[in-house]
């Protein structure tokens, strides 16, 4: 009988906050129809986390809302939010797929994949049916959100792309005044164009591109010094800031009527270009700068690079440039009549600096100001600003690489007008989502006895959580962790440092009972004695101490009280010839297994400490081990990449795996054989996999991926049915046991596909590469193996519809003539699907394929199953089914097999039906739809009339009737709406 096992899946995450992996978004808080539920007002946050994106309540620091798409296991790399609907957001993964969401329900509006690379940058147009994507393959595609398709790629730059703006010029109607003429707030009727892309790249160079001719139009190099790592374009449209390396930022203005006039022109552009570089500044930190944003309201700048701190800078008002102008000038002049001038020449150089010179002429570093450095609690990953209804002051939002989110509240220059000018504003941190997290990497992790509570030890800080509801319960400070244990009663936790301590923590009071200098060296790993009545730990210092628990009575200071204390009261110590990395008690309490730093393990007895057996055979130093629940097998990991299984008896190797891709940091055994599983194990890795492995048949069971960081430390539950994981990715990951049996072949078999799809994906994306690589616009597509496989759903659903419309259009014309005429002998699909018509079953078919992937699949099919297609498509037509979906399939067949259409006598007839049908449907929709809207405009204008009351004003009324009286002047009514 073939054995089967139990899957194990991921089921819950908890510990992560925000990852590095993509920006932040600050979002106003939702509004409450309930009193009860109204808004804190600091607004929320949407983060990434890994795969998943996080809404986070900024002030009261909950989790509002988790998205996350179960077919994706890439990390979040990009989000936007739109400007039209403030409920839609894009976000980009790092296999080049991009999602739309609704943040109301929390799930996938369309799903679109164009990129053989991660997404690195997204940008909504104004109206909020175009998306621009960029990604690391250097490509840019602007995708229709109505159609849900790729409408075009654009190619030029040569390195990834690191920031996109669309800039839509408007009409003379929509300026804003002041010479201000990019919408940046309108709706699709602003203007007819089309608009432009503005874009920035690691290449260096900043482009414009005319969406409409689908052409670069412009190009600049942006950086002196290198890469071009940011871009922020003013809320207005008027400039952008791009930065690159050593601090370097440069102000380019945008010539926002000459793009207007270019998007009106049909001939060639101006000559002398839309972009002007206007100088270069230097922030104060002299790294890479990683983000610039430009407040949508307010003249300030947020610059920030990967140091601790966001600069803020400010723009000057005109008249604030005019007094610096008129400061430098006065200045000028003392100097020209201090020195050895003649004073004819300072009268003269007076009088011409007397006329007051145009603020457009002012250098870059009198209109940009330094205002003030905000220090951050971590490196800065990615800011926002946040726009409250109620403060005047600045709100900042800050996501940091370890793991947290913080608001600062900056003052603006209006209200620091109290203070001296020289000192910079005093801001402060309103609010921090820092709790549910660790800031660094998790060492280690510790179940109790119950499985109810889980401890996690990073550097500094210790946590406690309640595994079934995912919060965290208790955050006690601690040194940096190393390993660390419940004691039994589960009341108090052990933790082992770098330092050579032991902290011993009382989880309900949530305080440091003791501290103990254990070892001279780094204490590396530690373990409770089976009998629960000791402790051993081991460490750098070459040496295993064993620890009682001693409960002593302490007087409390300035009473005669005392009060019962835990202590570690140090017993036996065994010396050994190099450092110790791992202990194991046999379950059995009769061996103690000690990994060092020399490759070897060594077994001592425990009662006597006299080594028992020598397992050599690893060529790196042993990281960790475990023993079986019955003592008789010990599995070993190490460095080197390898598990190997021995028996305990004769200290035999029984078997070696090649078990990871990189040092494997931990081993476990199933702790109990309720189910035959007791040999079973799990091993954890830093090449970010957990493996679930067979020690009787020496199998792999299952794979467990889902982490994106190496993974340090791993648990597993005392009952066996959940394991839990804690990675470098900053997350804490619970893996449940299910009801769902998996059998070794059929894992095998899983295996081999998608080794094959994934080598068949890589050939496609090849061929894609070796094609129209020279030119400049490409079609925005991709083929997946779910494309290819919707292709072949299509070319199968044609073939079996060919067959059966020719009989059944037979059968139909004979049953004219004889009533009783039985059905012919049709597919038994037909029949199953209840003798559904062909061309039915093929529309079907085509209508479950998702709208993005449609082209490509239609790409698969030959030019023989085209002129099928073209067939049940004049049906469709004829009966009216589904015609925008028809519309679709017809004008992007006759674009792509344009030429062998045109060729073949045989498809002309047919397109002259499909033309006739269409065009009577399309013609009596088109009345249709006129009819509607001039309905809704008649109640539209009902409405207005009816909302519209006419008052007389009773003063006014006396004046008038006088004036009338004379005969000057009508009664005039006032509108009220």
């Amino acid at each position: 009988m073939v054995k089967s096992y139990l899957k194990y899946e991921h089921s819950k995450t908890l510990g992560l906050i925000s990852s590095g992996s993509s920006n932040v978004v600050w979002a106003p808080d939702e509004v409450a129809p309930d009193a009860s539920l109204r808004s804190t007002g600091a607004g929320r946050a949407v983060v990434s986390a890994n795969e998943e994106v996080l809404c986070w309540d900024v002030k009261k620091g909950e989790l509002l809302s988790r998205w996350r798409d179960i077919d994706c296991n890439a990390e979040v790399t990009a989000i936007a939010r739109s400007k039209a609907d403030r409920d839609i957001y894009a976000v980009g993964y790092g296999d080049g797929s991009i999602r739309i969401w609704d943040s109301r329900i929390g799930t996938v509006m369309i799903s679109f994949n164009g990129y053989r690379s991660a997404i690195t940058t997204l940008a909504f147009d104004n109206s909020g049916v175009r998306l621009a994507s960029g990604a690391k393959d250097t490509n840019i595609i602007v995708w229709d959100l109505v159609a849900e398709v790729g409408l075009f790629k654009l190619r030029g730059h040569k390195d990834q792309i690191t920031a996109l703006h669309f800039l839509q010029p408007a009409g003379p109607q929509d300026s804003m005044g002041d010479g201000v003429d990019i919408t940046m707030n309108g709706g699709a009727d602003s203007s007819d164009s089309e608009g432009f892309l503005l874009t920035t790249s690691k290449d260096a160079l900043i482009k414009i591109w005319d969406v409409a001719s689908r052409h670069c139009i412009e190009t600049h190099v942006a950086q002196t010094n290198g890469e071009c790592w940011a871009m922020g374009v003013a809320p207005d449209g008027s400039g952008c800031i791009t930065a690159g390396n050593d601090g370097e930022l440069k102000i380019w203005s945008i010539d926002t009527k000459g793009l207007r006039r270019a998007a009106s022109m049909v001939a060639e552009g101006e000559e002398g270009g839309f972009l002007h570089d206007r100088g270069v500044l230097y922030r104060q930190g002299k790294d890479r700068t990683l983000g610039i944003s430009f407040h949508p309201r307010a003249d300030y700048i947020a610059v920030y690079g990967s140091e601790k701190a966001v600069e803020l800078w400010r723009i000057r008002s005109e008249g604030e440039v005019q007094k610096s102008l008129a400061r430098k000038r006065k200045r000028r002049r003392e100097k020209a009549v201090s020195g050895a001038v003649e004073v004819e020449k300072a009268n003269g150089l007076a009088n011409a600096d007397e006329v007051t010179e145009d603020t457009s002429s002012a250098e870059v570093n009198e209109v940009f100001v330094p205002y003030v450095i905000v220090r951050t609690g971590g490196k800065v990953r990615s800011v926002d600003w946040a726009r409250g209804r109620a403060s005047k002051a600045l709100q900042l939002l800050v996501s940091t690489t370890n793991n947290q989110l913080e608001l600062y509240k900056i003052p603006t220059k209006q209200e620091n007008k109290k203070s001296k000018a020289d000192e910079p504003p005093d801001y402060n941190r309103t609010f921090s989502v820092d709790m549910p997290g660790h800031r660094t990497d998790i060492r280690s992790l510790a179940l109790s006895s119950d499985d109810r509570m889980l401890a996690s030890a990073s550097n500094g800080s210790l946590k406690i959580w309640n595994v079934r509801t995912q919060s965290c319960i208790r955050t006690l400070e601690c040194g940096y962790a190393l390993c660390s244990s419940f004691l039994p009663g589960d009341k108090i936790v052990v933790v082992g440092t770098r330092t050579g301590e032991l902290e011993l923590f009382d989880i309900a009071s949530s305080t440091l009972i003791d501290t103990v200098q254990a070892h001279e060296g780094p204490v590396w790993t530690l373990q409770v004695h089976p009998d629960g009545r000791s402790v051993v730990t081991g460490s750098a210092d070459k040496s295993a101490k064993f620890w009682s628990f001693e409960v002593v009575q302490e007087e409390i200071p300035g009473t005669k009280r005392t009060t019962p204390r835990l202590k570690l009261v140090h017993t036996r110590t065994l010396k050994v010839a190099d450092d110790i990395l791992c202990l194991r008690f046999s379950p059995d309490s009769r061996l103690l297994a000690v990994a060092l730093l020399d490759n070897t393990v060594k077994v001592f007895f425990v009662d006597s400490l006299k080594l028992f057996l020598n397992l050599y055979g690893h060529k790196l130093p042993v990281l960790n081990m475990d023993i079986s629940y019955d003592s008789k097998l010990i599995i070993t990991s190490s460095a080197d990449k390898n598990v190997r299984l021995w028996g305990l008896d004769f200290g035999d190797c029984h078997k070696a795996f090649f078990a990871h891709q990189d040092s494997i940091m931990q081993v476990s055994f199933i702790p109990h054989n309720q189910d035959g599983n007791g040999h079973h194990f799990f091993s954890a890795s830093k090449d970010h996999v957990i493996k679930y492995w067979d020690g009787d048949k020496f199998e792999q069971i299952q794979k467990l991926e889902g982490h994106h960081g190496e993974i340090w430390a791993l648990a597993v539950s005392r009952t066996g049915e959940f394991l839990v994981s804690a990675s470098h990715d900053k997350s804490i990951r619970v893996w449940q046991q299910t009801n769902e049996q998996i059998f070794l072949e059929e894992e095998r078999e899983k295996e081999l596909e998608e080794l094959y799809e994934s080598t068949l994906t890589t050939s496609l994306e090849q061929e894609e590469g070796t094609g129209d690589e020279k030119s400049e616009v490409a079609p925005a597509g991709k083929q997946t193996v779910e494309t290819l496989m919707a292709g072949e759903r299509i070319a199968e659903a044609l073939e079996l519809g060919m067959a059966d419309l020719e009989p059944m259009r037979e059968w139909a014309d004979a049953k004219a003539t004889q009533p009783s005429l039985a059905l012919p002998a049709r597919h038994p699909l037909f029949m199953a699907l209840g003798n559904i018509p062909a061309e039915e079953h093929v529309l079907n078919v085509v209508q479950k394929i998702k709208a993005p992937a449609l082209q490509d699949a239609l790409l698969v099919l030959p030019f023989e199953k085209v002129t099928m297609f073209f067939a049940f498509l004049d049906i469709w037509a004829s009966k009216e089914w589904n015609i925008p979906l028809t519309c679709r399939i017809l004008f992007f067949m006759l674009k792509t097999h344009h030429r062998q259409i045109v060729a073949s006598k045989m498809m002309r007839p047919m397109l002259d039906g499909i033309r006739g049908h269409l065009r009577r449907v399309l013609q009596r929709q088109k009345d249709e739809m006129g009819f509607n809207l001039a309905a809704l405009r008649f109640i539209g204008n009902q409405v207005r009339d009816r909302g519209t009351k006419d008052y007389v004003d009773e003063t006014l009324w006396e004046e008038e009737e006088e004036q009338r009286s004379k005969g000057r002047k009508k009664r005039g009514f006032i509108d009220v709406s």
